[in-house]
């Protein structure tokens, strides 16, 4: 009866053993039966933007513009600003109007970088514009400084901000009318003020665009750069490369 019972029990263990062995097998071939068959899905571009909203007359514009460049050919969007453009009454405009923005910024933001940097390294030196010398620390306190001892610093300076708006506003922007209200001119390019003393602008069209590019690209680092010096400064309360010097252990 024992011999019986554990014939038995052998048996129905080694059922069980092949009942709970085979769906696992099932399964793991499966498996291995998917990933070796499946085709691979190309995941969408999340930065790119949504052709159900973006009209495709306004997306092959905007890839026709300066400034797509690797690694997002198919246009860096991830705001969907290009979609708030196609939404508005003109959409192209609005494009051409946002670009002008950003190469004006881009410049300003390239200015502003390089004066950091040059005033910051010179002012331990004896020069008429830095008081001979008295002019120091981060440069985000540098105007504070130059109104405390007596000199005019924002009056000037507004002033030539206003001549240089003045100009661009009169070379690309059209007559404020109620059908072209805050947009530029229609044989106005984005950015070209005529200012090229130094030649720098091809006349090859490819060439041309090529160098555009870059020019947004510089812009486009140039704005995170300053945002990242006042930033820093106004958190260490150092200069930029005392800061960085610091932090390398120089």
């Amino acid at each position: 009866m024992a011999t019986g019972m554990s014939s038995v029990s052998c048996i129905s263990g080694a059922r069980l053993f092949s009942a709970a062995a085979a769906p696992q097998a099932t399964r793991r071939s499966g498996v291995q039966h998917i990933s070796a068959t499946a085709p691979k899905q190309t995941q969408p571009e999340v930065t790119a933007p949504n052709p159900d909203v973006v009209p495709p007359n306004v997306l092959e514009y905007a890839k026709t513009m300066p400034g797509v460049t690797a690694p997002f050919p198919s246009i860096f969007d991830p705001a969907d600003l290009l979609a708030r453009a196609a939404s508005s009454p003109r959409p192209i405009k609005e494009l051409n109007r946002w670009r002008e923005s950003e190469i004006t910024h881009g410049r300003v933001a390239m200015l502003a970088s390089l004066g950091f940097i040059v005033q910051e390294q010179l002012q331990d030196y004896s020069l008429f514009y830095n008081f001979d010398g008295q002019i120091t620390g981060p440069a985000i306190y540098h105007f504070q400084q130059v109104e405390a001892r007596g000199a005019v610093f924002w009056e000037p300076l507004l002033f030539a901000i206003g001549l240089c708006e003045a100009y661009r506003v009169g070379l690309g922007w059209a007559t404020p009318r109620s059908e072209d209200f805050n947009t530029l001119r229609d044989d106005y390019e984005p950015g070209n003020l005529g200012f090229d003393p130094l030649g720098l602008l091809p006349t090859d069209p490819q060439e041309r665009k090529d160098m555009q590019t870059k020019e947004l690209n510089n812009g486009r680092l140039a704005m995170i750069a300053i945002a990242a010096f006042v930033a820093q400064e106004l958190v260490s309360g150092e200069e930029i490369f005392v800061h960085l010097f610091k932090r390398l252990g120089l």
